[in-house]
């Protein structure tokens, strides 16, 4: 399952704890890592251990592997409410592992990537069980490789996580944040931008992130309709290549169409 939006929340707010979920993120993220000053952390672990008790449901972000408080948040894990456990930093497969070997069974995984190591280990990062999606923690990635900017420097590392994800065969990956709370152009441009690099979801740190989000994915009306035409094309021929509109229509350009209105499906 490829999810569209992680919306995370801090875990010492539980005020917005329902509102977080009722944004309509694919995944709602209790966190316990940055979003958490470390003086508050005992406060974030009871309330989001409160608020699962109680019935919710969401994903928990512990803190990293190493950390002082990474045994603690990970009873948490246990509870079942939570439904999907997200790791920061994740850059040793076999860390990871045990990580992973330590939770309920089946209970799936979402490692953040978010330093160099990470990403020449992502290969084998997105082959340990139960995985689901490798997630770009690109902001503390910049920082860890002392790289400035967002756009075009960082296409390497994104792409390694998307081929990294395909050669595993698991779920496209999820992109990093946008920081801009406010520029929606920016946030769309962002997301339409890793789209068309293979990736399946991107992270968000604001409830009306969400929305620009799942539109930016979803595939406009051109996209829709040029699919419909080249399945139907495709349907009505014998075999082999076709020819639409001049262009040459094979295979592979057949199963993306055919991707594009799975898309569309209920």
């Amino acid at each position: 399952m490829t999810h569209r939006s992680y919306l995370f929340v801090p875990g010492d707010r539980p005020e917005r704890f329902d509102k977080a979920v009722a944004a309509g993120a694919d995944v709602t993220v209790l966190d316990l890592e940055d979003a958490v000053k470390p003086e508050q952390k005992e406060v974030a672990r009871r309330a989001i251990h409160d608020w699962l008790s109680a019935g919710g449901r969401a994903a928990v972000r512990v803190n990293g592997i190493g950390t002082e408080w990474h045994a603690e948040d990970i009873k948490l894990l246990a509870l079942p409410g939570v439904t999907l456990a997200m790791l920061p930093k994740a850059e040793d497969p076999a860390a990871l592992a045990a990580f992973v070997a330590g939770l309920r069974p089946g209970l799936p995984v979402t490692p953040l990537i978010e330093t160099a190591q990470g990403i020449f280990e992502a290969r084998a990062l997105a082959r340990v069980k139960n995985v689901l999606q490798l997630a770009f923690g690109s902001v503390d990635f910049q920082l860890d490789a002392g790289i400035e900017g967002e756009g075009d420097e960082l296409l390497f590392a994104r792409s390694q996580l998307v081929l990294a994800s395909a050669a595993a065969g698991i779920a496209s990956p999820v992109d990093g944040v946008t920081v801009a709370l406010d520029d929606a152009e920016r946030l769309t441009a962002e997301t339409r931008r890793a789209r068309r690099l293979g990736f399946g979801g991107k992270l968000c740190i604001h409830p009306r992130q969400v929305a620009t989000v799942h539109r930016a994915f979803a595939p406009d009306e051109a996209e829709i309709a040029r699919a419909r035409a080249i399945v139907a094309a495709a349907d009505g021929a014998e075999a082999g290549a076709i020819r639409l509109d001049g262009k040459l229509i094979d295979r592979p350009i057949v199963e993306r169409a055919r991707r594009v209105l799975e898309t569309l499906a209920p």
